[in-house]
């Protein structure tokens, strides 16, 4: 049972990260529109690893804010 919960945890932090990671690249290209596209998809990981227990619901929270605060930046100076 550990193994198995240990390669699901894994898959679902990596993925998060691998979200993150994604939206973070959008923002340092200055694409705006991509950038908030994949930020819907990154809220939904984060809400989505929340539910699984992967990160505590404060710290997505966390994420979130900081990463919409970039996003709107962002779209602000584009715009």
């Amino acid at each position: 049972q550990t193994v198995k919960k240990t390669e699901i945890n894994r898959a679902n932090k990596s993925q998060v990260r691998g979200s993150l990671r994604s939206l973070r690249e959008a923002l340092t290209k200055g694409d705006a529109k991509a950038a908030q596209e994949q930020y819907i998809k990154t809220v939904s990981a984060l809400d989505k690893s929340v539910q699984k227990g992967i990160l505590h619901d404060n710290t997505a929270s966390r994420y979130k804010s900081r990463l919409n605060a970039r996003v709107k930046a962002l779209a602000s100076k584009t715009a």
